[in-house]
């Protein structure tokens, strides 16, 4: 018999997305095919197919142990998420007859069908990073007698999903912050800036609404700007090791000394970003809004605002519930009291003795002259002796009292977003 040779491995999965990528979540079946072309008879002993998924870091650290003595230092962790081994030929043979059991495949295709399910646990998501990874693959060894096994490795993705719509990621995000520049012994005014978003929660692809005023009472031209960021985390061996990368960005007009600036819904994209991973032993991604003012020649004001980076978009109530709740919030922004109207006094709820008598009056002059008024009397008489509700008349948000002769009195808060 004239052998053939493994002309193809290759390995496919049943499932793909709109983009032709396989991609998964905890609990889902994976399923597909490993094919095998040979160009002849070829025996083969087993072909099995491992599946595995493991989040991985590693990075190195040179430190110096004397004088002329410098050594590298290695840190490295892994954290298993799945194991999945079959055989989808052949069985366990006897070692002392290895030619038992052999599998003859003659040429052309052949195809081999594997499956198995995800663990029902928090998975961490796909994810490349300069210290670590998290990967998930599937690796098919078909093993021939006195010849090296021939390999292949697919890998596929998984999302643990992130739902934005929840009330924590759907919570407005905001901040205030200030400064005084100085130089040696003359202090400018300050650099003040206020920011604001609709909420916590974005997936890629959204615009994220930025509302926020600068104001420049410093002696120098200031810049107010905005950037995405993505910090990568990175343990091993009890120590961290952090990266942060920017994402998008965008600035605003130069701000002269004196003048003020005001962003109505500004919009940043979000673009194709890994989802935050934050339930990863050894590997975090999380994400940041940072509103700031570039100031030539000193220290930047910046406004740090948290994101999550999440899989399943905001749905259309939620997207009417986050509105309301933003525009609720931002009455003080636009200069509207947020406190309730003061309640009336009782002095004007309770009747007037002089009312009563001649409301008394007209009941005595009236037909039922006859009948018996002593429960409508006492009724009455009640009614005007019953005791003050359960106010107090002060009013517990007393409006400013105006002083005269004092200058452009200005709200402190007067930006129309927040």
């Amino acid at each position: 018999m004239v052998l053939g040779k493994v002309r193809a491995l290759a390995v496919y999965f049943d499932s793909l997305n709109e983009n032709n990528l396989p991609v998964f979540s905890g609990g889902d079946l994976v399923s597909g095919r490993v094919v095998v072309e040979v160009t002849g008879d070829v025996r083969v002993r087993s072909l099995d197919i491992t599946a595995r998924g493991v989040a991985k870091v590693r990075w190195t650290e040179s430190r110096n142990a004397g004088a002329n003595t410098a050594y590298t230092q290695n840190y490295t962790e892994e954290v298993e998420y799945l194991h999945h081994y079959d055989t989808l030929i052949g069985e366990e043979r006897d070692e002392d007859c290895p030619e038992e059991g052999m599998t003859v495949l003659h040429a052309g295709l052949h195809e081999f069908a594997f499956s198995f399910n995800l663990p029902q646990m928090a998975l961490a998501t796909s994810f490349e990073g300069k210290h670590g990874s998290v990967r998930y693959w599937v690796k098919a060894e078909l093993h021939r007698p006195w010849l090296l096994p021939v390999k292949v490795k697919k890998e596929f993705i998984v999302f643990e999903h992130i739902d934005i719509n929840t009330p924590l990621l759907l919570a407005p995000q905001a901040g205030t912050k200030e400064k005084t520049l100085c130089c040696w012994f003359c202090a400018s005014g300050p650099i003040s800036l206020s920011a604001k978003i609709e909420r916590k929660g974005y997936t890629p692809g959204e615009s994220i609404q930025i509302f926020a005023e600068v104001e420049n009472c410093s002696s120098r031209v200031v810049v107010p700007k905005a950037a995405l960021y993505q910090t990568q985390t990175f343990f091993a061996k009890g120590k961290g090791k952090q990266i942060q990368q920017l994402v998008s960005n965008l600035r605003g007009d130069p701000l002269p000394q004196g003048k003020s600036q005001s962003w109505e819904g500004k919009l940043l994209k979000i673009p194709p970003v890994s989802p935050s991973i934050l339930d990863c032993p050894i590997i975090r991604v999380e994400y940041a809004l940072v509103v700031y003012v570039d100031v030539p020649g000193g220290l930047n004001l910046s406004l740090s605002l948290p994101l999550v980076i999440g899989t399943i978009p905001l749905h259309a109530c939620a997207t009417r519930t986050s509105s309301i709740s933003s525009n609720c919030s931002s009455l003080s922004w636009l200069g509207l009291p947020e406190r309730p109207e003061a309640p009336p006094s009782y002095s004007e709820l309770a009747i007037s003795e002089s009312h009563r008598r001649d409301c008394l009056q007209g009941f005595d002059r009236s037909e039922g002259e006859g009948e018996d008024q002593t429960s409508l009397l006492t009724y009455i008489t009640e009614f005007r002796y019953l005791p003050p509700p359960l106010y107090s008349e002060v009013d517990p948000y007393p409006d400013p009292v105006e002083v005269s002769g004092a200058a452009d009195v200005r709200r402190p808060d007067m930006c129309p977003s927040r």
